[in-house]
């Protein structure tokens, strides 16, 4: 991807949080920016226009990832009304934290469909749609590798996404595709700051040797960087954005 102009993204999970900010930035360097949601619209419409009012370019997609066919229509609407797309960033998700054995079925249940099938189903409808030259981007988590009490089920869903992102970088030889994932650390977003006390807020934040928490443009220029020119002799990584936490 040698230029990022008349380059279409799509960001699934955008109307808030790191999905906004990355969507943001990938309007700034130049994409037009599909903004996925899934029930807010007015926050979506609000992130559309911040990016338009910058000068850039962008529409607001609904979109359920977990559903097959609302992603196959995401990537249809945007094909047709954008001539094609160029990245997929795989950012939706939930958090539900509890012990394995104290996790409810619905729990299990949600995270499995949103976090893992809903990866997976946005990664096989650009699998076979985005052009060439294409960058896939997912998201995984950095307590993959620290392994904390309660997020048994959460890392394991983004563990499965790295996996797959390896493999799925394999097997989009010859046609310049690549596929990564960037895994965060705690991140000052309110889906993380949401319930903490302020305790644990400063105890997280200092986990890492640069003793901040992540913010939701440390994770945007990843992508961007991942998105861009500069970035396309990464692929099949997953890079964990974490300060040095892990």
């Amino acid at each position: 991807m040698t230029e990022t102009q008349n380059k279409v993204a799509i960001v699934t999970g955008a109307s808030r949080g790191i999905g906004a900010a990355i969507a943001e930035r990938l309007a700034r360097d130049g994409f037009t920016v599909v903004v996925n949601y899934v029930g807010n619209a007015a926050e979506a419409d609000a992130v559309v226009g911040k990016i338009e009012k910058a000068g850039g370019k962008a529409l607001a997609a609904q979109a359920d990832v977990s559903k097959p066919e609302d992603v196959r229509r995401m990537f249809q609407s945007a094909e047709t009304a954008l001539g094609g797309v160029d990245v997929l960033v795989n950012n939706a998700g939930v958090m539900a934290l509890a012990n394995i054995a104290d996790c409810d079925d619905a729990s299990f249940d949600r995270l499995v469909s949103i976090n893992l099938k809903g990866s997976f189903n946005a990664m096989r409808e650009a699998g076979k749609r985005l052009r060439n030259g294409g960058r896939i981007i997912n998201f995984s988590t950095s307590v993959v590798g620290l392994k904390l009490e309660s997020y048994g089920i959460y890392a394991a869903t983004k563990a499965a996404i790295e996996t797959m992102t390896g493999i799925m970088a394999k097997e989009m030889r010859g046609r310049a595709v690549t596929v990564n994932a960037i895994a965060p650390g705690p991140t000052a977003t309110d889906l993380f700051l949401h319930g903490k006390s302020d305790e644990l807020i400063e105890r997280m934040a200092k986990m890492n040797p640069l003793e901040r928490l992540g913010t939701p443009e440390d994770i945007a220029n990843v992508v961007s960087f991942l998105a861009g020119p500069n970035g396309g002799w990464i692929n099949g990584q997953t890079i964990r954005a974490n300060g040095g936490m892990i």
